[in-house]
């Protein structure tokens, strides 16, 4: 699903298819986990439960108090989604309202749903100009992003009714798109204007082997006939560098401030993509990524090839998609009536 959604907007780009703060206490994959509840986690289709271990160190973090103690000690969160999955919207959702609890309205909420050009008519929004449907009207959410609004709209609604802020942290998708097609040297000045100066690309190898299995896992390698790895992984990082740069610089000019940021998984893991820009930007930022991850029952132990893909797996029992629906058989043909005497 997440190769499928980078070749989307890569080959269909036109179409829908992450003052300083305040210094760390220690890394929080190091920090004593509050003590966890001996009742076993029963994953359910109305709720994303809460089965989530630490990414590095494997604990488990199955309770409330465990899990407000990760989201209040940090300053930036990031909750990955497969943007079809509502249960992921719903984390993202748990995660928000707990931030409230602790920073009151000090909160903004960065979606990667919405690129930079949009921020006045998200702030118009949020400050009541717009009803939803002119706001859905004037980001064209249905042909930019393509998701449906419905699985978004509980976190915008929390954000409306607390007063909190929101980011549109996006590039242009023909930004991003140009880049993979041409390089960083295609760009006019207003489209480089949109991305950080200079955009660094990344070294980090998980990472880029997961990037190389998006470019060239294909069988015959669609993405090969219209662009160079180099150009894709230059696009790739102009993308997380220019949601990176955003939310930096928010939280340098709202000291205070904590920020939920709404991305796909893709963008947070190994803490390679947006994390790492951010983490370039601001000395002694406290950041926590949680990856979600299907499970239809929650694991008692971490699985090792989930060991280091975030600072934390949250296992989410995403309901099944609704089988397509069986074609219709055409009915026989009548048989005609016997002609009289026949």
């Amino acid at each position: 699903m997440k190769i499928l959604l980078f070749l989307a907007i890569f080959l269909f780009p036109f179409s829908a298819y992450s003052k300083a703060v305040k210094k760390p206490e220690a890394n929080i994959e190091k920090r004593p986990a509050p003590a966890v509840q001996a009742a076993p986690v029963i994953l359910t289709h109305d709720t994303p439960g809460l089965c989530v271990f630490g990414g590095h160190s494997g604990n488990l973090f199955d309770n409330e108090a465990a899990f407000n103690s990760v989201i209040w000690k940090s300053d930036v969160v990031y909750v990955g989604e497969t943007h079809d999955q509502l249960q992921d919207h719903m984390a993202q959702l748990q995660a928000l309202k707990a931030m409230r609890i602790a920073r009151g309205s000090k909160i903004a909420v960065g979606f990667e749903m919405l690129d930079s050009t949009l921020q006045p008519v998200l702030n118009d929004y949020l400050d009541g100009k717009l009803t939803e449907p002119e706001f859905l009207a004037r980001t064209d959410w249905k042909t930019e992003w393509g998701f449906d609004f419905a699985m978004y709209k509980p976190l915008f609604d929390f954000i409306l009714q607390n007063k909190l802020r929101a980011l549109a942290l996006n590039v242009p998708h023909k930004v991003v798109a140009k880049i993979a097609r041409g390089g960083l040297a295609g760009l006019t000045p207003e489209e480089t204007a949109l991305l950080p100066n200079p955009v660094a690309i990344t070294t980090h190898k998980k990472y880029l082997d997961y990037l190389k299995e998006s470019y060239g896992g294909h069988g015959d390698n669609p993405m090969a006939k219209v662009m160079t790895f180099e150009n894709y992984l230059a696009s790739m990082c102009a993308w997380n560098e220019g949601m990176g740069s955003r939310i930096a610089a928010f939280l340098t000019e709202n000291p205070g401030y904590e920020m939920l940021v709404i991305a796909g998984n893709g963008h947070i893991m190994y803490n390679a993509a947006i994390p790492a820009s951010v983490k370039t930007r601001i000395k002694g930022v406290r950041q926590a990524s949680f990856y979600t991850e299907n499970a239809v029952k929650c694991p008692e132990t971490m699985p090792k090839e989930h060991k280091d893909v975030a600072n934390y797996m949250w296992y989410i029992n995403h309901p099944p998609k609704p089988a397509p629906a069986a074609p219709v058989a055409p009915a026989p043909a009548a048989i005609p009536a016997a002609a009289p005497g026949k």
